[in-house]
């Protein structure tokens, strides 16, 4: 019998990792990071890397990124005061969407303690009205790219 649950992703399946640090706030009554943190995480990842990249000025560029889609499995559990690190790849690269594929792994471990996607479709700021990805985020979002999924 087969289970139709996910498996906890390794390293290899992504392509750039961004440090990142768990808050005391994050645990919950449970003692671990609570779930609605792990989108906390993936933002942060995500627009971080943007802003490094130089493809994106919190505040100030013209084009954004709305979130639109996300998901996450759990495989493990995280608790204050773990070091974590987020993996990134990009699943898919379209006209005005990019498809991010995430790992939150703790610091070193070989396999994600959870996973997911996180879809942005690009804006225009002003009128929040879907517009083609940029090609300086293009370019920036171009090491993340997972096999030849850019259309």
């Amino acid at each position: 019998m087969s289970s139709d649950r996910p498996v906890a992703p390794g390293r290899a399946e992504y392509r750039a990792f961004r440090p990142l640090a768990t808050r005391w706030a994050d645990n919950d009554v449970y003692g671990h990071v609570n779930n609605v943190v792990y989108y906390s995480f993936f933002d942060t990842a995500v627009n971080g890397y943007l802003v490094d990249a130089g493809a994106l000025t919190v505040g100030v560029s013209p084009v954004i990124g709305l979130v639109v889609d996300s998901q996450c499995s759990y495989f493990a559990s995280l608790a204050f005061p773990d070091r974590v690190e987020a993996g990134l790849r990009i699943d898919r690269l379209g006209r005005s969407s990019i498809a991010y594929g995430i790992g939150i792994f703790a610091e070193g471990a070989d396999r994600a303690a959870a996973s997911g996607r996180f879809v942005h479709v690009t804006v225009d700021r002003e009128t929040r009205r879907p517009v083609p990805v940029p090609e300086t985020m293009r370019t920036a979002l171009a090491p993340l790219l997972a096999g030849s999924q850019e259309l």
